[in-house]
């Protein structure tokens, strides 16, 4: 199984950012799929979800900025990232999840004040 995040960079604050999560090895269709971050010295914490079924939770500091989607074609999720803040600033990792939990390498996203 892999999940190849990517997208993340540098940006001033109230820019945006589009980050993507290919995936093989498993079937994505199936799979909810998730957004989680983890900033300097504190938890990881789940920033947006997916399911299979196209229902979508978003973390209330994300809610009405941040915008998760999935592409089943190309077993590719997306969280399109607008007014991002500093305090967005994170490595932000993808998660797959039906029977088992699988975890993708991150990309840093950093928010410059």
């Amino acid at each position: 199984v892999q999940l190849q995040a990517s997208g993340g960079g540098l940006v001033q604050a109230g820019g945006s950012l589009r980050l993507s999560c290919a995936a093989s090895g498993i079937v994505f269709s199936a799979n909810a799929m998730s957004w989680y971050r983890q900033a300097p010295g504190k938890q990881r914490e789940l920033v947006a979800l997916i399911h299979s079924g196209g229902s979508t939770y978003y973390a209330d500091s994300v809610k009405g900025r941040f915008t998760i989607s999935r592409d089943n074609a190309k077993n590719t999720v997306y969280l399109q990232m607008n007014s991002l803040k500093p305090e967005d600033t994170a490595v932000y990792s993808c998660s797959a999840n039906r029977n088992l939990r699988y975890w993708g390498q991150g990309t840093l996203v950093t928010v410059s004040s």
